[in-house]
This record gives C-alpha cells, sequence and structure tokens, in this order.
C-alpha cells in the first residue's frame, strides 16, 4: 500500500471511529449493533464498495487481529462475571459446555451431510467444529443487559467464554485430518492428547496468572501506585499475557484469558471495576476494528464462490443446529419454554469463527472445498451479526419482561 493510500485509510477510518463514538451510547438502546455498523460501513467503502479504502490485511494479520480483540473481551467479560450466581446456576452453563457444545457440532456435521455432497467426511466435521462456538463479542449486548435474569446472563457468559477454547483440540484434530498431515490410526491418540494439553494448559496458565495479577494490582493500588491513565494498561496487559503465554506452551489461549479473567474478577473485587471500566472500552474498540477489517473483505468471499447450499447451512447453523441440542441438554432442567427459545437463540458466531477460519485457509489446499468453507463460515457470519444484532435487545426487553411477571422464574 502506498503512503497516500495508508493516510487515506487512517483518515477514514479515524472519522469513523470518531462520529461512531458520538453516537454509541444512543446506539446501544436501538436493535443496531456497533458490529453491525462497521461491517456495513466497511463493504460500503472498501474494495467490492466504493473503493474507497483497503484494509490490506492478509488472513495471518486478521487471525492476529481477532484474537487479540478476543483474548481482552473474554478477560474483561468474565472478570465481571458474579461468582455467587455462578455457583448457583452452574449446571446451566455445564450442560450447555458439556452436552449442548458436542450436539451442536453433530447436529452441524448431520446437516453438512445432507447438503454437501462435494465435501468429505473430515471437511464437513471441520466446518460443524468452527461454526459450533458462540461469540462473546457479539454476544455482549445480551449478557450485559440488565433486563435478562442475571442467570442466563451469567450461562451465556460462561458458556461463550470457554466454548471456544473447548472446540480448539477438537479442531486441530478435524484440521489435520482433513489436510491429510496425519494418519486416522493416529487420531485416537490425538484425542486424548490435545484435550488434555491445549485445555489443560489454557486452564492452568489462566488460573496462575490471573491470581497473580490481581495480587500484584491489589498491592499496588493499596499503596497508590496505579493510578490516573495506568488503570487502562495492567488488563490488557494481563489479558494479552495470559492469552499469548498459553499458546506460547501449546494451550488454549482463549481458556487463559477467560479463566484468568475469573480467577482475578474473583480475587480483586475491590479494586476491579476501576481497572475493568478503562480496559473494556479498549477490548470495544479492538473488537470493532476487527469487525471494520472483516467487513471489507466480507464481499469477496460471499459472493465470490456462491452457492445456496452454504446459505441454507448458515441458516440451519443459526437455528436448528444451535437451538435443537440446547433443548435437549436443558430438558431435564425444567426450565420455561422462552428461557429455554432465549438461550438457544442466542448464539451468535463471530470472532472464534474468524480464527477458525483462517487457521483453515492455512492449512487446507487450495479448491473448491476450502472455498466452500469459507463460504459457509462468511454466511455464517454475516447473517448472525444482522439476526442478533436487530435481534439482542429487543427480544432482551421482551424476555426480562416475562421473567419478571412470572416472579422471577427462568
Amino acid at each position: 500500500m502506498d503512503p497516500v493510500s495508508e493516510y487515506r485509510l487512517l483518515t477514514v477510518v479515524a472519522a469513523f471511529v470518531f462520529a461512531y463514538s458520538l453516537i454509541a451510547s444512543r446506539l446501544a438502546r436501538t436493535p443496531i449493533s456497533g458490529a453491525l455498523v462497521y461491517v456495513v460501513v466497511a463493504m460500503l467503502v472498501g474494495p467490492r464498495g466504493l473503493d474507497f479504502v483497503d484494509f490490506d490485511i492478509e488472513g495471518e494479520g486478521l487471525r492476529i487481529l481477532a484474537e487479540f480483540a478476543l483474548a481482552v473481551c473474554l478477560f474483561t467479560d468474565s472478570a465481571t462475571a458474579n461468582l455467587g450466581i455462578l455457583r448457583r446456576v452452574r449446571e446451566l452453563p455445564t450442560r450447555l459446555l458439556l452436552i449442548g457444545l458436542p450436539l451442536t457440532i453433530a447436529a452441524g456435521f448431520g446437516v453438512g451431510v445432507v447438503l454437501f455432497e462435494d465435501l468429505g467426511f473430515f471437511e464437513i466435521a471441520l466446518l460443524a467444529t468452527m461454526l459450533a462456538p458462540t461469540d462473546a463479542a457479539l454476544g455482549k449486548a445480551v449478557v450485559s443487559n440488565p433486563a435478562v435474569p442475571a442467570q442466563v446472563r451469567e450461562s451465556l457468559n460462561v458458556e461463550s467464554g470457554l466454548n471456544d477454547g473447548i472446540c480448539v483440540p477438537v479442531l486441530l484434530l478435524f484440521l489435520a485430518l482433513a489436510a491429510g498431515s496425519v494418519e486416522q490410526g493416529e487420531a485416537g491418540r490425538m484425542l486424548l492428547r490435545l484435550p488434555l494439553s491445549v485445555i489443560g494448559i489454557g486452564a492452568i496458565v489462566g488460573l496462575g496468572l490471573g491470581s497473580a495479577g490481581a495480587n500484584a494490582l491489589k498491592t499496588c493500588a493499596a499503596r497508590g501506585w496505579v493510578a490516573g491513565t495506568w488503570l487502562q494498561i495492567p488488563i490488557i496487559a494481563l489479558s494479552l499475557l495470559c492469552f499469548g503465554l498459553a499458546q506460547w506452551m501449546g494451550g488454549s489461549g482463549f481458556i487463559a484469558s477467560f479463566a484468568g479473567g475469573m480467577t482475578f474478577g474473583g480475587l480483586a473485587r475491590e479494586h476491579k471495576e476501576d481497572f475493568l471500566a478503562a480496559a473494556e472500552g479498549t477490548a470495544d474498540a479492538l473488537a470493532l476494528v476487527t469487525w471494520f477489517a472483516f467487513g471489507t473483505i466480507l464481499p469477496t468471499y460471499l459472493f465470490a464462490h456462491l452457492r445456496w447450499e452454504a446459505v441454507v447451512y448458515a441458516l440451519a447453523s443459526l437455528t436448528v443446529v444451535r437451538m435443537v441440542p440446547v433443548f435437549f441438554c436443558l430438558v431435564l432442567d425444567r426450565l420455561h419454554a422462552d428461557t429455554v427459545l432465549f438461550l438457544g437463540w442466542f448464539g451468535p458466531r463471530g470472532l472464534a469463527t474468524v480464527v477458525f477460519a483462517v487457521m483453515a485457509l492455512d492449512a487446507l489446499p487450495p479448491g473448491e472445498a476450502i472455498d466452500t468453507i469459507i463460504t459457509t463460515i462468511s454466511w455464517t457470519i454475516a447473517l448472525s451479526i444482522v439476526a442478533h444484532g436487530l435481534s439482542a435487545n429487543g427480544l432482551a426487553r421482551a424476555y426480562g419482561a416475562r421473567v419478571e411477571a412470572r416472579g422471577g422464574r427462568i
């Protein structure tokens, strides 16, 4: 990119971010989400629109940007979790993760087998796994909405915080099998080894750094060593430290970021509000810039290899593939029907799936299979941004009112 184009890009993005920040709080009370605004504007001014700006970002750059945004978002969201409420409803997110998540992958695989006759077994399994995790950043409008009962908010928060990390070892297994880089006979050993290493390392790193960081910040804050503009730095650095160290050691940085944030929030109760208030703005900014970058390249992936099966799979992924497993894993909990529907519907797909898509682009050879996978993923994310963004506030208010009318029973 030449210097003139770089400065033009900087001017357009900075002007848009400034303008959006002026009305962001007002838009937060409407059905229009920040992700939707950023993606739509990026599509309009990007190469497939007015061709006014070009982020010129390669897949690796987009992956890193999405990873950093998701790591900070996971840390800050989990740090604000109400552990008292979470202890009372821990069976709800446990069922969603241990029963609902595998069923979602299985359902996605079944739909893929019906729709994609030209994809192989492992390629369909890979697609189902990539679209199984829900997104913490896109789900923030719901998990931070006080109209939604706290039990439901905390359950969705934990689910979106952990399911992407849990999917990582499964993703790596199917990615290796689809790429032909591992013999099928070794798959069993990988299936046993990967979850223990990826999830275990991530959890240990998160717990250790979250605990050490909380104690260090409590000590320094009590002595007045951390104040002013420095309040916004430690949380960002700690969340990226959790992510980076876990990834370096072969674990899941997403698990580490979530576990680190929850540990930090539990140990630094007296000081966490000041630190988190400053950091959450950075987390939101990183996520929205990622959506802007994604929006500039999204039209290419939506239409370059468009096929009706991709659109149908995307619609199924956001509805029956998500909602039916949620119903089955919660059927014994005697929850009201609107609660099950609410939990089933709010499973947006976003940054984690973007990261997984870039990993697939790097690992799989060019061809019709990877084109189909990326097109399907792009349609699913695009439809999720629109559908979940537009419905979040309205459905949250309506559902909250129904729960309140029946005395708070979910």
